[in-house]
């Protein structure tokens, strides 16, 4: 039987590792790091997730603040806000949570958040210096995803890894920093060809395509660990990961399960991001 890798226990030491870097703010500048988050809608996923993100921010002594927004809210009055927030000297990182309401932007509104502020990891000029191995702040699921890799004492170097899902938030961003890392990396989606052959060659399944119990433990290779970003709820409300859990346990060698495993993990490297641009900012 697979180790269940616990996220809830690695995002808790994360958080706790964070303390020092925010005392170190404070008293570099009497202040301590600022998160805020953009919610527009009344999305109740979106809701959970932001009301999760403030109390693990207020819980390590970081300031937070939640801007609420109505659905009709308009383009310009939303754009006015990332103006607003690039400006604010106490708000080191922020983001506007996704999905927006339809009509509005999100290319736009991703591109005017300062890049320095981009606690989500999103800005193309992050994405950019991701591309480019270059330091800067990493997108916050695909970061999570390798740190649970890590926190199973995986080395990455060498092993084949497989991707599945090409989300400019978490499939490319997982398949860059695993190839940064020395994996060799297969890139697959929803219209590749026998999906099935190409998960049984991974050392490293990251199944994050959006498609409830898609990979079953038949197709993976023994000892194979596996990371399941899926998140979708069934009829009954049910959150169901897109990965078959009951089949694949008894096949991987450590398997994340959902809830509890990615999705602690995402809040605290948007919490690192945060942390980490505060750090720059009071060294001047």
């Amino acid at each position: 039987m697979a180790t269940i890798i616990d996220g809830k226990a690695l995002a808790q030491r994360v958080r706790e590792g964070l303390k020092a870097d925010i005392a170190r703010v404070v008293a570099a500048r009497g202040r301590p790091p600022g998160l805020a988050v953009v919610l527009v809608g009344d999305d109740p996923a979106s809701a959970v997730y932001v009301r999760n993100k403030e109390t693990a921010a207020n819980g390590i002594g970081m300031f937070s603040e939640v801007i609420r927004r109505p659905a009709g809210t308009g383009q310009q009055e939303l754009m006015d806000i990332v103006a607003r927030l690039n400006q604010r000297d106490d708000v080191d990182g922020y983001l506007v949570q996704l999905p927006l309401p339809k009509g509005l932007d999100v290319a736009a509104v991703t591109n005017a958040i300062d890049a320095n502020k981009d606690a989500d990891g999103l800005h193309p000029l992050n994405l950019g210096r991701l591309v480019t191995g270059e330091p800067g702040p990493r997108p916050c699921t695909a970061a999570g995803c390798l740190a649970l890799i890590d926190d199973v004492g995986v080395k990455l170097e060498g092993k084949h890894a497989v991707v599945i899902g090409r989300s400019t938030i978490v499939g490319k961003p997982t398949a860059l920093m695993l190839l940064e890392r020395n994996a060799t990396v297969t890139m697959c989606h929803s219209r590749t060809h026998d999906l099935a052959s190409e998960v049984r060659r991974a050392d490293i399944v990251v199944a994050a395509v959006g498609r409830p119990g898609l990979v079953r433990g038949e197709w993976l290779k023994p000892g194979a660990v596996v990371i399941d970003v899926g998140t979708t709820r069934d009829q009954a409300g049910k959150l169901r990961g897109d990965v078959d859990f009951d089949s694949a346990v008894a096949v991987a060698s450590a398997i994340t399960p959902v809830p509890g495993g990615v999705g602690p993990m995402t809040i605290a490297m948007l919490l690192t991001n945060a942390v980490h641009a505060a750090v720059r900012r009071s060294r001047g």
